[in-house]
């Protein structure tokens, strides 16, 4: 009943106090009365004189504080998270779908906007008792055009799963739309039904994903705020749980923990076991990657389910205080559109004296899209070069040592003439802020990313490999590994033909590694925590030499097959010349 009240023993052990909540809020349900709200206020003061910040969540017997009660089951397409399949004469709508938005939105308009999600938490995250007193929060969503169901899908999960006291809004942010059904006026009236508490503003022009992300914040009403993608769908008790430690210190941002959402079925899967705990990481191209959490960390906490520290995060979901997000100076404002924001918040946070923790009982499903609908539009004609690399470099000029800003430009060495704009005004925020070097924060907070990533030895050479026989270029044709190697016209630009030799021997294209066996010449990952390789080049003869196979890197001159063959010094076929690369970007 939505009006029956719902009593439960809260306190610590010696000081039992009985307190009550609206079943209205336990179950999450937006249409609160006016006499839970009082219920509310009056519990809220009540709460807020006994309890002070140093309070921690508290492992108990009985269903945790926030835990719903008597959750009915619900039945229809995609309910509990289950996948849902279209009909075969619904195929040609799913694929239009799927090319136009990078995810089946005809599958997604036949799934309930409140559908039930799979519970994928940690059993032990049902028995946990929060502060009630949390800080007030503004989630929100920035989304540019976006599939309908999946946007308010992703609304509706959060007014459903939210205590309403603690949701102040749900901030929408479009970052100029240009899709009828979004810019028409049809998501204004549509949002009426939630009576204020979802709020919508425009831009004018587009921004991109990264300063949208930062007007939003300055918008937002709520103590904390939570930036979530406009595809997600939160689990049961998701928001409590990632409060916690902000509420305890408003310097720590909290990250959920993400289960993946099918993009043609819309099935909620688990990415990570209940067993293994992982944190974010990267390598040194500035790639996201994720670590198992090492011990060291690992025994800091008495119970598996509690928050974990980590280095860095993915950038799409947190939970962050809005003022101290502000006060560190949200994002960069020179760092275009998307990419590196997760980055250069992460390495700010934590030399700048704040800290970044995972939480294992927040879990946040996230739809990963199979390619990315729509481009940088103008906002790509404003710097010459990828803008991605471009705010890369502004993050490790900014945040890095000189010794670090070495294993980038190894990796990265094009990127040594992009121009990333004027970083003044970050270079002094850092000093301003009285920030901790990078070394620090290597040896404290990311300590774990040298076992799989080392310290990059520097390139012999790096460029082109051009053959000594044909005018052609060593290329990856844009294949992932495990595939084989091919020549192609050399075009200058790098990219799938920007292959570095570094002093241990590897040969390398962007993170891959260049190998060789029975079938010839192939791409492949590298070996995790190693930098060295098998390949040997001769300045004078320039032969490549694999000291494994005690062979030579051939070009087939019929077939243009490259693998090994025994070492000809004067065969022109088994010659390659570095040529290196230095783009203009003008």
């Amino acid at each position: 009943m939505c009006g029956a009240v719902q009593y439960y023993p809260y306190g610590t052990l010696g000081n039992l106090l009985y307190v009550f909540i609206d079943r209205a809020n336990v179950l999450y349900n937006n249409r609160t009365t006016a006499t839970s709200h009082k219920a509310q206020e009056r519990f809220l003061k009540q709460s807020s004189s006994r309890e002070g910040h140093n309070q921690r969540p508290k492992l108990v017997d009985g269903l945790g504080n926030f835990e719903p009660r008597d959750l009915q089951p619900r039945e229809g397409p995609g309910e509990n998270g289950k996948p849902h399949f279209l009909r075969q004469e619904q195929q040609n709508d799913a694929d239009q779908s799927e090319s136009q938005y990078g995810m089946n939105i005809a599958c997604s308009d036949e799934i309930s906007l409140d559908r039930s999600i799979l519970d994928t938490r940690l059993e032990e995250c049902k028995h946990w008792d929060y502060p009630t007193d949390l800080p007030s929060t503004s989630v929100i969503i920035v989304f540019h055009n976006e599939g309908w169901s999946v946007l308010l899908r992703t609304v509706h999960s959060v007014i459903n799963r939210t205590p309403s006291y603690i949701l102040k809004e749900v901030l929408l942010v479009d970052d100029f739309s240009d899709k009828e059904n979004l810019k028409s006026g049809q998501l204004e009236k549509y949002i009426e039904r939630f009576n204020g508490k979802v709020r919508l503003i425009r831009n004018t022009q587009r921004e991109g994903l990264i300063r949208t992300r930062s007007k939003g914040a300055k918008e937002a009403k709520g103590e904390v705020i939570v930036f979530l993608d406009a595809h997600c769908e939160v689990n049961i008790n998701w928001l409590p749980p990632l409060l916690a430690p902000i509420y305890r210190n408003h310097k720590t941002m909290t990250v959920p923990v993400i289960d993946g959402i099918d993009h043609k079925s819309w099935e909620v899967r688990p990415v990570y076991g209940d067993d293994r705990h992982f944190r974010g990481i990267f390598e040194w191209g500035m790639l996201y990657k994720e670590n198992e959490v090492p011990m060291k960390e690992l025994q800091t906490r008495k119970y598996n389910s509690e928050p974990y520290k980590s280095p860095t995060h993915a950038g799409g979901l947190f939970a962050i205080n809005r003022e101290y997000f502000l006060e560190i100076g949200a994002y960069d404002p020179g760092l275009l559109v998307w990419g590196g924001e997760n980055f250069e918040l992460s390495f700010k946070i934590w030399q700048c004296g704040g800290s970044i923790e995972w939480v294992p009982c927040s879990k946040v499903g996230h739809v990963y899209r199979s390619f990315m609908p729509y481009n940088f539009g103008k906002l790509a004609n404003k710097k010459k070069g990828p803008l991605i690399t471009i705010n890369y470099k502004r993050v490790i000029e900014t945040w890095f040592d000189e010794k670090y800003k070495e294993y980038f430009y190894t990796r990265e060495p094009l990127a040594r003439f992009l121009d990333m704009g004027d970083i003044s005004e970050q270079i002094a925020l850092k000093e301003r802020l009285n920030c901790k070097n990078f070394q620090w924060y290597m040896e404290n907070v990311a300590y774990d990313v040298f076992d799989k990533y080392p310290e990059l030895p520097p390139n012999i050479h790096y460029g082109e490999l051009r053959s000594g026989a044909v005018n052609k270029c060593l290329d990856t044709l844009g294949h992932g590994p495990p595939a084989l190697m091919a020549i192609s016209h050399c075009h200058g630009f790098g990219n799938n033909q920007l292959i570095r030799l570094n002093a241990k021997g590897q040969l390398g294209v962007g993170e891959r590694c260049i190998e060789a066996d029975a079938q010839g010449i192939k791409l492949a990952f590298c070996r995790l925590g190693t930098v060295d390789g098998p390949w040997l080049y001769d300045e004078n003869t320039h032969v490549l030499l694999h000291r494994v196979h005690k062979k030579c890197m051939a070009l087939h001159p019929q077939t243009s097959h490259l693998s090994l063959m025994p070492c000809d010094v004067n065969n022109t076929y088994q010659q390659w010349y570095f040529k290196q690369i230095s783009v203009k970007y003008s």
